[in-house]
């Protein structure tokens, strides 16, 4: 299995599944950001490779913990990004209607396609929905009167 990063794919071995066979030596890990970071250059020094190994461990825990909880929770709490970026472009001294409104659109599909399914995290999203709504449509009230494009104001 690998995994892709924008510096490349890199193998990824999975607790209690063998390792591939290899020619030759294992490669040692290297550290992030130094010259040839894609395994051709220099090894991990002993602190380093700790800070690795812990690091590893932290992400194995963290997916195992997400492999456990319910999905509809996990994606009502994803979903809150959609809604921080709402608000982020509509608290601009000029507000970004426009890109507000994809966010707005995507926490509204979200709430829309899963309903029930997201679990305790329907209702506070549909009222964070309804927020964002309220909040655009005024920004784009607030535009029209200042004699901003007034086809941005349409929902």
């Amino acid at each position: 299995m690998s995994l892709w990063t924008p510096s490349g794919e890199h193998p990824v071995d999975r607790p209690g599944r063998s390792e591939p066979t290899r020619s030759g030596p294992p490669a040692e890990p290297t550290a992030p950001g130094t010259p040839g970071a894609s395994g051709a250059d220099a090894p991990l020094s002993p602190e380093e490779r700790e800070q690795v190994e812990a690091m590893a461990q932290q992400v194995e825990e963290a997916r195992r913990q997400l492999v456990e909880a319910p999905a509809g929770p996990v994606v009502g709490q994803q979903s809150l990004q959609f809604y921080e970026l709402a608000a982020l472009h509509l608290s601009q001294p000029e507000p970004k209607l426009d890109e507000a409104r994809v966010a707005i659109d995507a926490l509204a599909a979200v709430v829309d396609a899963l309903g029930p399914r997201l679990g305790p995290a329907e209702s506070p999203l549909r009222q964070a929905l309804t927020q964002l709504q309220a909040a655009w449509v005024e920004a784009s009230n607030d535009a029209a009167g200042r004699g901003g494009d007034a086809g941005r104001a349409e929902a």
